[in-house]
């Protein structure tokens, strides 16, 4: 293992020499070829049989010994040059949850030669490993999983190749500058109403107004645009036609999911508030949620829903 202070170093000089970017092109200066563990075995031996030649002046073991060497040093160049060339660009990566396998999306692609036997990955993971053909390009999804929520940011992603001979390895260390959301995980648990939220519960005359998720009216046939969530498949099955659950708002209702009415550690309330967010938007509820120094006004759809997830995965972390 290398000391902390020279992995420092090691890594700083990656970083000048191979700069974070969306699309990396291999080339001279971002290549590194060694032998890897059999061009090792195979270098040993020839150095041996090399010894054995000179102890026993047989010429039979110098010219195997000099083919042999010369293969290896031509495979040096077939090596880097299935490399050489190769284009890689990032993809685009979904949000995930806490506790989920983000995906990293990258795309192999090929400017003229093909490039075969290529892996990609961070190690110690097994690599991914795919052809390229001439002229074509190859997709593939990398996974780590997502351990806390804000950005996950991969650390530098390993691309090798061992082809033609396996006798030698051919690796970059590539940054395509790629991030996945993390929200936070769902945490079942009580509603966390905002104190106004609670008042309006306990108001008379609330009438029933429109379409909403508070008040259950009955089933009604199924019209374009309605929701799929909503839709009564008992009925369905039992051939009474496509029906789906009607419901009224209740007028003067804000639901409003707020930070500071629940307990527990920070990351506990965010969790139920992730919880609550997915709750309602799956019940087509309008709701607002108030974080220390955020808060998003009362809505429901898909737009709102990232921008709440997005501010319960982001909150503390600076932009």
């Amino acid at each position: 293992m290398l000391p902390t202070s020279l992995k420092a170093r090691w890594r700083r000089w990656v970083v000048r020499r191979i700069p974070a970017a969306t699309r990396v092109q291999l080339n001279q200066r971002r290549i590194f070829i060694m032998p890897d563990r059999v061009g090792a075995a195979f270098s040993v031996v020839l150095v041996l049989m090399l010894l054995a030649g000179i102890n026993y002046e047989n010429s039979l073991a110098y010219g195997l010994t000099f083919l042999l060497a010369a293969v290896f040093v031509v495979a040096i160049l077939h090596t880097y040059r299935n490399f050489a060339g190769l284009i890689l660009k990032a993809g685009a990566s979904g949000a995930v949850f806490a506790g989920e396998q983000a995906l990293f999306r990258v795309r192999l692609e090929s400017e003229g030669r093909a490039h075969m036997a290529i892996g990609l990955g961070w190690p110690p993971q097994p690599l991914q490993r795919m052809d390229v053909p001439a002229n074509g390009q190859r997709e593939c999804e990398l996974s780590l999983p997502a351990l806390r929520r804000g950005w996950l940011r991969p650390e530098r992603m390993r691309v090798e190749s061992h082809f033609p001979l396996g006798i030698l390895v051919a690796w970059s260390w590539v940054d395509l500058d790629q991030a996945v959301l993390v929200y936070p995980r769902p945490l079942e648990g009580d509603l966390p109403l905002a104190a106004d939220g609670a008042a309006d519960e306990e108001e008379e005359g609330r009438r029933a107004t429109g379409q909403g998720a508070d008040d259950y009216q009955g089933l009604r046939s199924y019209q374009p645009g309605d929701s799929k969530r909503r839709l009564h498949w008992k009925a369905f099955s039992r051939g009474q036609g496509l029906l789906v659950k009607d419901f009224a708002a209740l007028a003067g209702r804000d639901l409003w999911l707020d930070f500071q009415v629940l307990g527990g550690d920070v990351e506990t309330r965010l969790s139920r508030l992730c919880y609550w967010v997915l709750q309602l938007e799956g019940r087509q509820q309008a709701y607002g949620l108030r974080l220390p120094g955020v808060e998003l006004s009362p809505s429901h759809g898909d737009a709102h829903r990232q921008a709440c997830l997005r501010a319960l995965a982001l909150h503390g972390e600076r932009a």
